[in-house]
């Protein structure tokens, strides 16, 4: 019997059951970012900190500064543009109609100039009017302190910490300490006072007829607890003669961006200030990430030959030395990540120690990067300095990377609260079967045994080259797990005969089509026509979105365009994907990613994110934001360098 209405509204609670609020992760895809690592300032349009839960300025792994507004007579400017100059400058124009006259001609106006450097932010403040009379008004810097861990913030769970302020003996700054860190405050011409848990200047201005103001404010941030230090600007880092006349006016645009956040990505080891290496990106990875930072290195080599050499040298000082569970490392191994504390992730059960090893490409990617620059130009005796570096980490792949005996390079968290994927797609839903079932470890990646396919023939080239042994061991145990790929990767579905994104601890293949099996292409783990089906599978209708190669096939059921690693599009991934299939010589193929990627940069203003809906490019006229992806992003913006190599090809 159907229930009648009376008898339906009876049936409802008064008041449903509410659900408990969760924490959430920040959204990054609408933010205004000024940034040199490992400093950086995250805004809203018109330039204040503080509505949105990523807003504030950050040192290293701290956020120090939650809130910042700029008030005139109590009143927010309303924000008309924002103008970017470069990674570190950003200005924000902003109208001050409460002080202006009733025309509908807007007569007074203020600009916000913000700069960033390593520990430092600055703002040039200047109020201009076009009225005939003068103004008096009062301009007010509201700061509130924060102190709150990165962790805390990407878990939605930052709150403030108590703080203690201190101010110079002639008044001209307010200092604020928790612990160890803290930051100073300076702002010449205001009266400072420190009011609750905010920190005020306030500047009474007179602004003539038909003139102007200047004012600012800066902080200085101190953190003796980093394991980073920043690199000074160097804008002659690049080598834009590699590739050519750029023609392409998407591409030069890109380029101009990218070479710009690359540049201010840059960071180095306190204890080793000239072995420079790329940050992975914002916010959440000002830091040495072993597979980021060397893919980055790999990606712009055509563009800047001594990066590659000193992030080498930066991974080889951390390389490691003994077996603890703890930490995931072996000795050879190369790290996955370095932090100043232990990284806690209370959503997803994750804790790792301050230096950990949980990766299991970084070691044969490390060895492909030597080679890599090795054949760009490298000099001989950097090359022989790092030789003892890169036979640790060839013992690790032949000897300590196959944890299970079946002759694969695999992995598996033996602490129960590490990364329990420890390839480049690390997200705990990453592997899946086609029908949507998740993968059991221990798990053998399929691009991780092209990598190490790759570094072992390389160093073998490297190695007779400079009179050294072992190069003949090396292609020995090459061939031999060239054969072991054949015979157990490559899988048939409906979608076609491709290599299966994994073998799984029953030794079965994960048979999902997914990108990484364009990072086997130009490894020499395929032949030619394995190849040219590879590349040929990469750009049909299931993997390439029109805004670049997907990570899952839409055949999957597993698939979601806003899925993390299971149907978005990322950038760098697409861009190994590209720069393989020119390596193999599938050029068109390659085009038609290039294209792909250039309408990326544009629909996103030329500073692309890690990573992007695979939503369809017949159903959105521009990319569809994947809102937590972090903007800029080192490899991402390194894939502007791939296409323009392949572009001058």
């Amino acid at each position: 019997m159907i229930p009648s209405a009376t008898d339906q509204d009876a049936s409802r609670p008064e008041h449903p059951p509410q659900r408990p609020e969760q924490p959430l992760q920040p959204l990054l895809h609408d933010g205004v970012i000024a940034y040199r690592a490992p400093t950086q300032v995250w805004s809203q349009p018109g330039g204040d900190l503080g509505a949105a839960a990523i807003d504030g300025i950050y040192h290293g792994d701290l956020r120090h500064v939650r809130i910042c507004t700029l008030r005139c007579d109590e009143h927010a400017p309303e924000p008309i543009a924002v103008s970017r100059h470069g990674a570190s400058r950003v200005a924000f124009e902003g109208l001050l109609r409460r002080i202006d006259d009733a025309s509908a001609d807007p007569k007074v106006r203020l600009r916000r100039d913000r700069r960033v450097s390593d520990g430092r932010v600055t703002e040039a403040v200047t109020v201009r009017s076009h009225l005939a009379a003068a103004i008096d008004t009062i301009v007010t810097l509201r700061v509130v302190p924060d102190f709150s861990p990165m962790q805390d913030i990407k878990a939605g769970l930052a709150r403030a910490r108590g703080w203690s302020v201190e101010e110079s003996l002639d008044a001209t700054s307010l200092t604020v300490r928790l612990a160890t860190a803290s930051f100073e405050l300076r702002a010449p011409g205001a009266r400072l006072d420190a009011d609750g848990d905010a920190l005020l200047a306030s500047w009474p201005i007179r602004i003539a007829p038909f003139g102007s103001v200047e004012l600012g404010w800066s902080i200085a941030l101190d953190d003796p607890s980093l394991v980073v230090r920043g690199v000074p600007s160097n804008t002659d880092w690049i080598r834009p003669d590699a590739v050519g006349r750029v023609s392409d006016r998407r591409l030069a645009r890109w380029l101009d961006t990218a070479l710009g956040d690359l540049d201010a990505l840059r960071l180095a080891l306190p204890e080793h200030p000239r072995d420079v290496f790329y940050a992975a990106g914002a916010p959440w990875f000002f830091t040495l990430f072993g597979r980021d930072s060397i893919w980055t290195a790999r990606l712009s080599l055509p563009f800047d030959r001594e990066v590659a050499a000193s992030t080498l040298r930066a991974l080889a000082s951390m390389q490691g030395t003994v077996d603890d569970p703890a930490t995931a490392q072996q000795p050879g191994k190369i790290m996955h990540e370095l932090r100043s504390a232990a990284l806690e992730l209370p959503g997803e059960g994750v804790r790792l120690p301050p230096i950990y090893y949980g990766t299991v490409d970084a070691t044969a990617l490390f060895v492909c990067l030597a080679v890599d620059a090795w054949r760009a130009g490298m000099p001989e005796h950097e090359v022989r300095a790092l030789l003892p570096a890169v036979r640790r980490a060839l013992d690790w792949l032949v000897h300590e990377g196959d944890g299970d005996g079946d002759g694969f390079i695999d992995y598996i968290d033996r602490t129960g609260h590490g990364l329990a994927n420890q390839g480049w797609k690390d997200s705990g839903d990453s592997i899946q079967w086609r029908d949507g079932r998740l993968a059991e470890g221990p798990i053998a990646l399929c691009e991780v045994q092209g990598y190490a396919y790759e570094a072992a023939h390389g160093a073998a080239s490297l190695l007779d080259t400079l009179g050294e042994p072992g190069g003949d061991g090396l292609r020995e145990w090459a061939a031999a797990l060239k054969a072991r790929f054949a015979a157990s990767y490559w899988v048939q579905t409906p979608e076609g005969r491709y290599p299966a994104i994994a073998l799984d601890a029953h030794k079965r293949p994960v048979d999902s089509l997914t990108s990484n099996i364009g990072h086997l292409l130009g490894t020499g783990i395929c032949s030619a026509e394995e190849e040219a089906q590879i590349a040929r599978l990469l750009v049909t209708d299931a993997m390439r979105s029109g805004f670049g190669v997907r990570t899952m096939s839409t055949g999957a059921k597993g698939f979601w365009p806003l899925s993390y690693h299971g149907g978005s599009v990322w950038m760098h991934d697409s861009a190994i994907v590209a720069r393989g299939m020119e390596l193999a010589g599938r050029h068109d193929e390659a085009l038609l990613v290039v294209e792909e990627l250039l309408a990326v940069a544009e629909g996103f203003g030329y500073r692309v994110p890690e990573l992007h809906s695979g939503e369809p490019a017949a159903d959105t006229v521009t990319p569809v934001p994947y809102p937590a992806a972090c903007r800029p992003q080192a490899w991402s913006a390194a894939a502007a360098i791939v296409c323009a190599s392949i572009l001058a090809a």
